[in-house]
């Protein structure tokens, strides 16, 4: 026998010998809660653009996917789910691949009363009742991020400011309507805007 030798356990063995049957706090992560907009898996799953700008938008949208997607409980709704079976079947196909690992939010009475809401507003256009469903189900849900690239209507920051008071007036928390670029700025060079 080594008198040098150290003796080493399992994690499991450590904490069980303290009574411990579970990962203590200090070791868990606390991870936010992410609502997944409909473009964002139109994004990953697209075929390569040949557009520079929608190329570009492809390219950090994986950069995200790839680095940052598990620092977050991704959850998506009932309606990101019908919207991403719209269109092509091939693209519906790969889109629902991806949004199938994720839990889907329902759209209760809440919701469509918070929708109603946004849409009695003035805020929106009466076309972009899908883009108000998507900031009510994330809203009442207590959603922190809602990631898209749907700069017209959600990750705009005009329209999210107005959106965030009549949100608050109705005693709910909006989340933080922003794109994978402004995450990747915030989570990988901490600039908060």
């Amino acid at each position: 026998m080594e008198a040098n030798a150290v003796k080493t356990y399992s994690a499991t063995v450590q904490w069980e010998t303290f009574g411990v049957a579970e990962t203590p706090a200090e070791y868990v992560f606390h991870r936010p809660r992410l609502y997944l907009e409909t473009t964002i898996p139109s994004y990953l799953t697209a075929r390569s653009s040949r557009d520079l700008n929608t190329a570009r938008l492809q390219r950090i949208t994986l950069r995200w996917w790839n680095s940052w997607r598990t620092q977050f409980e991704i959850l998506v709704s009932e309606r990101v789910i019908e919207e991403a079976k719209e269109g092509h079947p091939e693209a519906a196909q790969r889109r629902m691949e991806i949004l199938g690992r994720f839990p889907a939010l329902r759209h209760n009475h809440l919701s469509r009363a918070l929708t109603d809401r946004l849409m009695v507003g003035g805020v929106l256009p009466p076309s972009a009742r899908s883009d108000a469903e998507h900031v009510s189900i994330a809203s009442v849900h207590r959603i922190a991020y809602l990631l898209s690239w749907n700069c017209a209507h959600l990750a705009n920051v005009n329209i999210a400011s107005k959106l965030a008071a009549i949100c608050r007036f109705e005693g709910y928390s909006c989340p933080t309507l922003c794109t994978p670029e402004q995450l990747l700025e915030r989570y990988e060079y901490g600039y908060i805007s």
